[in-house]
């Protein structure tokens, strides 16, 4: 059975309010027009704050792929559960570094088309209830209910989707705020197949910030991808995965306290402890 943020290849933008340049808050009337990251554009090699911290475990991917498993099999979680959990750390880890609240209100865009994919339809409708405006891309889609279900759910809120993805980098750079990039998972092998590959080269091109759920998609699981996608934001599940050790965008996060402490033992995690009754731990 694959793992629940690596079932499906989908794309989600969250796009500015409306259509305009930048992006607003539903709760707010204002528009935004700058980066809400500290400076007018992303940079492309941010330096890096370390890898995190000291005697975290970094999985291969045979190793994350046996923690899905046996949190199917032997902790008996259920695929929209592990989903859910997802979605909420990574929308909870995306409040925190692009707040919907003055002094910065803004709505962004999220483009991904892929297979971090349960995390990534389950985000829209999330960042949509904190008072984001987020627009979907999502030329892949399952015949299945459970992501029927939650595509339903984004459409009765009137999240809007994208019949095609922008090709023009300006276009993106004028339009949204923040792209999250929800494509490939840490099962992904391979060449990268169309449309996936048009859009990764698109993306490679923007300037506006990209967040990237569990890994940068298009990298290699273990060994990274020096000309890949340059995330500033980096949101790993579960627990990091090697390639994480070459992250050199601005934000790492840990999402996903749903671990039981026999599994986090098993596996010799060194997870470190979540503040609080968060469900995300800033690692950089």
């Amino acid at each position: 059975m694959p793992g629940a943020r690596a079932l499906l290849g989908l794309g989600l933008l969250v796009a500015a309010g409306g259509g305009r340049p930048g992006g607003r808050c539903l709760s707010r009337g204002w528009g935004w027009s700058r980066d809400p990251w500290g400076g007018p554009h992303r940079t492309m090699h941010g330096s890096s704050a370390g890898p995190g911290p000291r005697g975290l475990r970094f999985l291969g991917q045979d190793e994350a792929q046996a923690i899905d498993q046996e949190l199917f099999t032997e902790y008996k979680f259920s695929v929209d559960q592990l989903m859910e959990l997802a979605g909420l750390s990574c929308a909870t880890a995306i409040a925190k570094v692009v707040p919907c609240a003055p002094p910065e209100p803004i709505s962004f865009g999220v483009p991904a088309p892929g297979a971090v994919p349960g995390a990534g339809i389950v985000l829209p409708s999330l960042l949509f209830l904190q008072g984001y405006e987020p627009t979907v891309y999502y030329p892949k889609r399952p015949s299945k209910p459970l992501f029927e279900g939650l595509t339903t759910q984004c459409q009765k809120m009137d999240i809007p989707f994208l019949p095609e993805f922008p090709a023009e980098p300006a276009l993106i750079d004028e339009l949204y705020g923040l792209v999250v990039d929800a494509i490939f998972g840490f099962s992904f092998k391979g060449a990268v197949r169309e449309p996936f590959g048009s859009i990764l080269s698109t993306l490679g091109h923007i300037t506006v910030p990209i967040a990237s759920i569990d890994i940068p998609s298009g990298w290699d699981v273990e060994k990274g991808k020096a000309d890949g996608l340059h995330p500033d934001m980096l949101i790993s599940l579960t627990a990091p995965k090697k390639a994480a050790l070459h992250f050199e965008g601005r934000f790492h996060f840990l999402g996903g306290r749903f671990v039981p402490p026999a599994l986090q033992e098993k596996y010799a995690l060194n997870l470190p402890p979540y503040p609080g009754t968060e469900c995300v731990l800033q690692l950089t």
